[in-house]
């Protein structure tokens, strides 16, 4: 009787491509690629809870090279590097040097115990996630960090395996709060001033425009948005680096464009601000770094593409200053004149 019920209750329940026979191949062949999938998230997770271990243990470790993205060096590799000094693990890194200026504590201390740097390449190569395509004299370098790490005796974090780096080892820092974000506003502020900073960030042409539309957004007029904004405040300036810096425009009144691969620069005048404006791209987790409110603007609409995944590692950073949206110019307009009345 009970196998009777079982094979009724299976016959009524059974999914409808295992009903239908000609979808049945189709179901199992993306079944199989979902298992395959866990299996490799949680082999990742094995993996990074192995190094992690290890490298409390013998309180030193190898990461990098990290050639990538701005928001993945600090939403998810400097956070967790920070993490691991803290818990006084001397880190061997090999990075850009134009990042060098956030690895440090609230004391301007060096929060790695070496700093490989290989110079600023991304007018020849755009980066992609944790890394980029490197010229071969940027190669020779990231190469022997990479020989010499894998011959130490100590752990190498090695990332550059996309999908374990983006399936795998960022979701499990963010999983386990193995992330530390250094107040950098107490290194680098020279002032409190009443002043805005605008990142006028150009898209990626290579990427896919679907996709870049979807979570980033149309591109903004930036000199309407400064010259919108600059009554609020007592300085605007308008900063980022060269490469991914959409500005046709020079400073005027009281509006400064600083555009530099220099982010001592970058640092010290959000340090300074009351307020970051930025598109949805990896400036949104300096607020945290300068202690600075971030309102996020997207244009073309009111759905940000995988806002709330971005929502989810910033809390991890830290939650003074949840982000704020601006949809339209009206809004940032609104949004400023709000802000001139309520900030200190």
């Amino acid at each position: 009787m009970f196998i009777g019920l079982r094979k009724t209750w299976w016959r009524r329940n059974r999914p409808y491509s295992m009903q239908h026979g000609s979808h049945f191949i189709i179901n199992i062949h993306s079944l199989y690629n979902r298992l395959i999938f866990f299996l490799n998230k949680y082999k990742g997770y094995a993996k990074a809870y192995s190094l992690y271990l290890r490298s409390r243990i013998h309180k030193r470790c190898y990461f990098g090279p990290f050639t990538g993205e701005f928001g993945h060096l600090l939403g998810h590799n400097l956070p967790f590097i920070a993490h691991l000094y803290s818990k006084g693990v001397k880190v061997e890194f090999c990075g850009l040097d134009i990042h060098k200026p956030f690895f440090v504590d609230e004391s301007g201390n060096s929060n790695v115990y070496s700093y490989t740097e290989v110079r600023d390449f991304f007018n020849e190569s755009a980066p992609n996630c944790n890394r980029a395509e490197e010229p071969d004299d940027v190669k020779a370098i990231t190469s022997g960090f990479k020989s010499l790490a894998q011959k130490s005796t100590f752990p190498y974090w090695d990332n550059k395996d996309e999908q374990y780096y983006f399936y795998a080892f960022r979701w499990w820092v963010n999983f386990n709060r193995f992330n530390k974000v250094y107040d950098l506003s107490k290194v680098y502020r020279t002032k409190s001033e009443n002043s805005a900073v605008i990142f006028p960030r150009k898209w990626n042409s290579n990427s896919p425009f679907e996709k870049q539309l979807e979570n980033n957004g149309e591109q903004w007029n930036y000199f309407e948005i400064a010259n919108t904004i600059s009554p609020y405040f007592d300085k605007v300036y308008v900063i980022g680096h060269p490469v991914f810096s959409d500005i046709n425009f020079n400073s005027f009144g009281n509006v400064e464009v600083h555009l530099t691969q220099n982010n001592n620069v970058i640092l010290e005048k959000c340090s300074n601000s009351k307020l970051i404006i930025t598109p949805h791209s990896g400036a949104v987790y300096l607020g945290e770094y300068t202690n600075c409110q971030v309102l996020i603007i997207y244009k073309g609409g009111r759905v940000i593409g995988e806002i709330e995944i971005t929502n989810k590692f910033k809390r991890k950073l830290g939650n003074k200053y949840p982000f704020q949206y601006a949809y339209t110019l009206n809004e940032i307009q609104n949004f400023a004149k709000q802000y001139e009345a309520i900030r200190d």
